[in-house]
């Protein structure tokens, strides 16, 4: 007998309790669950797993071994698992030379277009389409290698104050300690002042030092203090501007290399303008336009262009219809206002998901699971409802669908769903219910029941009034042209409008910069002021699994200053260093300090496995030995936040920043967790945490982008609470959101649109949020207006 489901038994990934389940093939599945209650370690971490690792295991043992390998999930058996597709908000780390049109292959097809039907100049070889990229030999412009800009330097940005000399470190750019002083004993042996003030040095010397391509080796003769050794050697000049272009091309170091960028300035490049191609490429068009001019039209307008193009040559037909095939997919997920030429790491991980999500559509697979997180991140109402028609076409190809998502028009539209709880962390890891959506409204324990089913709880309020305004002007950035906007002060703030229609651009690249005093974009100015801009981002606390919430907020600090005023610590003679696994001293020596190591296995995938030594204590025996109220610092990192608040109540500094995260809905985490394992939410909201816990001083602005995306409705009413809590202590609080509940419970309204890219970028409403839901032309009002009515306002 053929079984249609997916069974699933003995799932014990991350706080999974021994999980049994069965979800049917062939449907919308949607997994619900407060933050950190398991639902993707059920999606992710066991059921794609499983499927990935025995895709792997059909794979030759030799291509194995190229291949970047995820361990074994831990489940006791799954039964009827197809293979899976998995398209995560995780990004990877895109390069600049990756673009919208490399990801979902449309620059493929364009540049196909342009060698097989473009119009070669007379005479002219037909080219090659890799000769219509910029990331090949044959098509790469060769001044700035394809990448479109250059970078430069300049006198003023080496010699920031030229009132010093050599001596004193005129030249800001180049290296300190010995280094520096290497360069300053070489340019003085090759007869240079280095004690004059560099503005009284000649023009032709100070640009020799500073931009020469010569590395003259001279013998220097240097100056020592009297007991060291006075040994001459042979030393190699290297100009200013060749070491920090050296610094910033070779060198491995974010710190070398940040520091490094400080002297540069990127510039289009002046042989290519920007295009990135050489100009064979660009001699040729189609319909009169380059593929750097069509690659750098909205998606919509290079689609209208494509179907006015003439039709009657065949081969124009077919290319020209692929082309609109692959667009109309990206469009209709809302992103018809981003251009091929796009760089990738420049759009959002809900935008990257979606262009992923098209390029499958198109794929024409059949039979296989995709497993999908949260698709609706970062998308306004209108364009959910494409979305769903996506994931309804993706079903109906023969596939199975599922996806963690929190967004409840997504779950109430699902077949089937499967609802994790009834909390998180340890107080999560149960299946509450698998099955119709309308059978979980009996399931009592469910969160996720009392927000699906239980309507018009949004508590009315009246809007506050403003103590005054913030005035912005003159914004031209990106699709803004010209905007003025004005944001009221003292109360809470809402951002709405469709995706790419300008929001975090207008709220987070021109008004947060320009309040804190920073450059903002062209004329824009701003008149008004706060004492203070917070501006909380989801960007991750960290890069590797040493920093992570305890470290980030400061309470590591407090813990370790404990463990060492204890009388053992005090016996030993250990300081609060002894107790950081980031130092020699206190640490597990075997694994530095990480608790794991890797473990390389011969056509296998390398697995982390406990350290040996310490068992992923991370701490050295004699460490572990002195234990305050009989836990020891391993055991004290290992609680989550909402046991530490009980363990640490009697110590104040502790119990602040405890409480603050437990006011932010992160009481599921723990105090030792990587930041690596952290969602962008919640990584949004330790930042969040970690400033409501500082000591507030005058008028604070905080600038929140999409603040409720990846949480669960419970989540957001939490969060929101505390937000309403700051503009009650006197703050000013912006967020950019979608969520239709966290706006109609805002204070001011402001909407752009009305589309995205070129059709976006002006203000269509701004007002109070009942002002605002009855606006013309305003593709939000129509949602909003339906969430007045559902919560009685």
């Amino acid at each position: 007998m053929h079984d249609p489901y997916i069974r699933i038994r003995g799932a014990r990934e991350h706080n999974l309790r021994h999980v049994d389940v069965d979800i049917p093939r062939d449907q919308l599945v949607v997994f619900t669950g407060v933050s950190g209650s398991g639902k993707s370690s059920l999606a992710f971490g066991t059921v794609y797993a499983e499927a990935q690792r025995r895709y792997f295991e059909s794979v030759a043992p030799y291509a194995r071994r190229l291949i970047h390998q995820i361990g074994a999930p831990k489940v006791g058996e799954i039964t009827g698992l197809p293979p899976a597709v998995s398209l995560q908000q995780r990004r990877s780390n895109p390069t600049s030379r990756s673009s919208v049109g490399t990801v979902t292959t449309l620059s493929n097809s364009l540049r196909m277009l342009f060698s097989r039907a473009g119009d070669h100049p007379a005479g002219a070889e037909r080219l090659d389409s890799d000769a219509f990229s910029p990331n090949t030999a044959a098509g790469a412009c060769p001044t700035c290698h394809g990448l479109g800009r250059v970078h430069r330097t300049t006198e003023a940005l080496l010699v920031p104050d030229p009132s010093l000399s050599i001596r004193e470190g005129a030249i800001a750019a180049w290296p300190g300690a010995w280094q520096g002083k290497n360069l300053r004993d070489i340019l003085d042996a090759l007869g240079y002042d280095v004690d004059r003030p560099w503005r009284e040095l000649e023009q032709e010397e100070r640009d020799w030092i500073l931009f020469t391509e010569e590395q003259p080796v001279v013998t220097v003769h240097p100056v020592r203090d009297a007991e060291r050794i006075q040994r001459p050697y042979q030393g190699t000049y290297m100009s200013a501007r060749h070491h920090v272009l050296k610094t910033f091309a070779d060198s491995r170091s974010q710190t070398l290399r940040a520091k490094a960028e400080r002297f540069l300035e990127s510039t289009p490049c002046q042989a290519c303008g920007g295009s990135r191609l050489r100009p064979e490429a660009l001699a040729v068009t189609f319909a009169g336009h380059t593929i750097a001019e069509l690659a750098a039209l909205p998606l919509h307008r290079l689609a209208a262009l494509l179907e006015s193009a003439d039709g009657s040559d065949e081969t124009v037909r077919v290319l020209t219809a692929d082309l609109l095939a692959r667009i109309a997919v990206v469009t209709e997920l809302g992103l018809g206002y981003l251009c091929l030429d796009r760089p990738t790491p420049t759009l959002s991980a809900g935008e990257l998901q979606r262009l992923r999500l098209a390029t499958q559509l198109r794929s024409g697979l059949f039979g296989v699971v995709y497993v999908l997180d949260e698709p609706s991140a970062g998308l306004h109402p209108a364009d959910t409802e494409a979305l769903l028609g996506v994931l309804a076409r993706l079903k109906a190809a023969g596939n199975s669908v599922f996806v963690v998502e929190h967004h409840l028009d997504v779950v109430r539209e699902a077949d089937w769903l499967v609802d994790v709880g009834p909390g998180a962390g340890e107080h999560g890891g149960r299946v509450l219910h698998s099955g119709p959506v309308a059978e979980l409204e009996a399931v009592a324990q469910s969160v996720t029941a009392h927000h699906l089913f239980v309507r018009g709880t949004t508590r009315v309020r009246e809007p506050r009034t403003p103590a005054g305004w913030l005035k912005l002007t003159g914004v031209e950035l990106h699709n803004l042209r010209g905007v003025d906007a004005e944001f009221p002060l003292g109360v809470f703030t809402a951002v709405t409008g469709v995706s790419g229609s300008g929001k975090s651009t207008l709220v987070g690249q021109a008004l947060a910069p320009l309040l804190r005093g920073e450059p903002g974009p062209g004329p824009a100015r701003v008149e008004g002021s706060v004492d203070r801009v917070v501006q909380v981002d989801q960007r991750p606390i960290g890069r590797t699994p040493r920093s992570n919430l305890a470290t980030y907020t400061g309470l590591f600090d407090v813990v370790r200053k404990v463990f060492a005023a204890s009388d053992e610590a005090k016996a030993r003679g250990y300081k609060a260093g002894r107790f950081s696994f980031n130092v020699a001293g206190g640490r597990c020596e075997t694994c530095q300090g990480e608790g794991f190591v890797s473990v390389e296995l011969l056509f296998l995938p390398s697995t982390y496995a406990p350290c040996p030594n310490c068992a992923g204590a991370r701490y050295n025996p004699e460490t572990l030995q002195v234990t305050y109220r009989g836990r020891s610092i391993a055991d004290v990192l290992d609680l989550s936040v909402e046991a530490a608040a009980d363990f640490l109540a009697e110590i104040p500094a502790a119990a602040r920043t405890l409480r603050t995260l437990l006011d932010v809905g992160l009481g599921h985490l723990r105090l030792g967790q990587p930041a690596t394992e952290l969602s962008g939410g919640e990584a949004q909201r330790i930042k969040l945490a970690a400033e409501l816990q500082r000591a507030r001083r005058g008028h604070t602005l905080y600038v929140l982008d999409e603040p409720t995306t990846g949480l669960h409705p419970a989540d957001v009413e939490v969060l929101m609470r505390q937000l309403h809590s700051l503009v009650d202590a006197g703050n000013t609080v912006i967020v950019v959101e979608h969520d239709m509940d966290v706006v109609a419970g805002a204070d001011w309204v402001i909407d752009l649109g009305p589309g995205g890219g070129t059709d976006g970028g002006r203000i269509v409403a701004a007002g109070p949020p009942a002002e605002v839901a009855q606006a013309d032309g305003s593709r939000t009002a129509g949602y909003l207006a339906a969430r007045l009515v559902g919560s009685g306002r």
